[in-house]
């Protein structure tokens, strides 16, 4: 048996790219462990060390945790990675924070990053991993983070740019990813398939106050495209566990039990964005339309 048949996703790559470590475990990560698993190569680029993020779990709002998250978070970030089975490397921008309304951003912040020039560690990392599809927010940045919206705009800017040899001089050969996804994660449809499924097994949902609270005004995109992998929410969930400082695994968010959330929504969501093959929507599969070329690999592994 070929390697490309015992391993339906050889020669393929995919490049996902968050703000901080934990987005990559709440956001799609259910589609990256499973194209891992089909031999795809996965690679998940993290703006931010998280440095200035909350400690939201009960049980680690400790003075000791806080001196000590800068390192806690990349820990917890290398142990997702490996539950999920992917790479992972950090660009090297500081956390913004959630600065309250009317409060500045801090000085240093990604968010305050020029946009051409925070694209550079960027367009480097997509010139060196040669990913055929690339993923990340859209333009609200998923919700309204400043280091969501500045890493949507760092990520268009560094799509553009990498495959023109003309610019960004010194980060490598240039190479032109063929797919962009915006990530469609926790959308209205979502929230109401969880609290359907939840009363309909007399269980009380609190997805209830989140549809009551929902604004109705904020822009959203058509899903074009859903990649059904409810077997691998398991391994989403445990990589989400693994930021132990992030989440609260006794949370209202944490309520729905995984086999009603496994048959409510089975599938995660996506927009296509920008696309340089030919593909049909809507779309099952993100590598849809692109040819996986095992002879085109990484310099490391000619």
């Amino acid at each position: 048996m070929t390697e490309s048949t015992s391993r339906p996703r050889a020669g393929l790559r995919l490049m996902a790219v968050h703000a901080h470590p934990d987005d990559e475990s709440s956001k799609g990560a259910a589609t990256l462990a499973k194209y891992a698993a089909e031999g795809a190569e996965v690679l998940v680029c993290t703006m931010t060390g998280g440095e200035r993020g909350d400690v939201l779990n009960p049980a680690m709002d400790r003075p000791e945790v806080w001196a000590d998250l800068p390192r806690l978070r990349r820990a917890e970030m290398e142990r997702a990675r490996e539950i999920l089975g992917v790479e992972q490397r950090f660009l090297g921008f500081m956390d913004s924070g959630l600065p309250k309304n009317g409060e500045p951003v801090p000085d240093g912040s990604f968010a305050l990053e020029d946009v051409e020039t925070a694209a550079t560690p960027l367009v480097r990392a997509i010139r060196e991993f040669r990913p055929h599809v690339v993923m990340t927010y859209d333009e609200n940045g998923g919700y309204p983070h400043p280091d969501h919206i500045k890493t949507h705009q760092v990520t268009m800017a560094a799509f553009d740019a990498a495959g023109d040899a003309e610019r960004y001089p010194g980060t490598g050969e240039a190479w032109k990813p063929l797919k962009l996804y915006y990530i469609c994660a926790f959308s209205k449809a979502y929230f109401q398939a969880l609290y359907d499924g939840m009363t309909a097994a007399g269980l009380y949902s609190p997805h209830a106050e989140v549809l009551a609270g929902w604004d109705d005004s904020m822009r959203t995109w058509d899903i074009t495209s859903q990649v059904s992998c409810a077997e691998w929410y398991p391994t989403r969930l445990r990589a989400l566990l693994a930021h132990e400082t992030q989440v609260n695994p006794d949370g209202p968010e944490r309520s729905c039990p995984l086999e009603i959330e496994q048959r409510a929504w089975p599938t995660e969501d996506y927009h296509l964005a920008r696309s340089l093959v030919e593909t049909t929507v809507p779309e099952n599969d993100l590598f849809a339309g692109v040819i996986a070329d095992l002879h085109h690999r990484r310099p490391e592994q000619c």
